[in-house]
């Protein structure tokens, strides 16, 4: 048999014999198995973290909604910038007016928050507080003053932990005319202490008012 042959009878016995079928995995078997390979931590060790992947997300997802903005304004980019710039403003605006947030008013606090003064200490310093502009200051010192003052005369009970809104509805008993003007003057007390609006020489006005013109008011004769 010369060289011809032998290389015709090894090619031969590699291939499968007839009536013998090759073997063969699963496609569902070979898919587990490599997902089982890839799951290894030897293949993860250089992904991004969870931060990482979420940021990814995020600038994706932001990157989209810009675009997305930019084609629907007028003007493409440069009109979303203007309508960008529109809102920071009327933010600035409403930051400037309403004040800086420093306490939301869940709940309303003590109206004396130091030790005991007398109606004209309080009016002093509120008077000192508004001639120098300090309007939150002058508002807070005003309204204690006038619960103050009620006590001094005996229309309320001296109580160290009352709070504005209980000062204004026990003395609206004793004073049932100046009900409302009693009630907004703790709103307003409450609004500057703990709502994070700003006073103004408006409601300070309006407290002085009411503080003077209760010292003159005589009590309701009890029923």
């Amino acid at each position: 048999m010369g060289t011809g042959g032998l290389i015709v009878t090894g090619a031969a016995a590699l291939l499968p014999r007839s009536g013998t079928p090759p073997v063969t995995t699963p496609r569902d078997a070979a898919r587990e198995a490599a997902e089982r390979e890839l799951s290894k931590p030897a293949y993860h060790q250089h992904d991004p973290g969870l931060l990482q992947r979420a940021l990814d997300r995020l600038w994706e997802w932001l990157g989209g909604f810009l675009d997305r903005a930019a084609g629907a304004t007028p003007g493409g980019g440069l009109g979303l910038f203007a309508v960008a710039l529109l809102v920071v403003l009327a933010v600035a605006a409403l930051w400037w007016r309403l004040g800086t947030p420093r306490r939301t008013a869940t709940g309303a606090g003590t109206l004396f928050d130091q030790g005991p003064r007398s109606a004209s200490d309080h009016r002093t310093a509120a008077e000192a507080h508004a001639a120098a502009g300090r309007w939150t200051e002058a508002v807070q010192e005003r309204m204690r003053a006038l619960v103050r003052s009620l006590e001094e005369r005996t229309l309320l009970d001296p109580r160290p932990g009352r709070t504005a809104d209980e000062a204004a509805a026990e003395a609206a008993t004793a004073l049932p005319a100046h009900a409302g003007d009693l009630s907004a003057a703790a709103r307003a007390f409450d609004e500057v202490t703990y709502g994070g609006r700003a006073g103004d020489p408006e409601a300070y006005t309006r407290l002085r008012a009411l503080d003077e013109t209760l010292t003159h008011t005589k009590p309701a004769a009890p029923r």
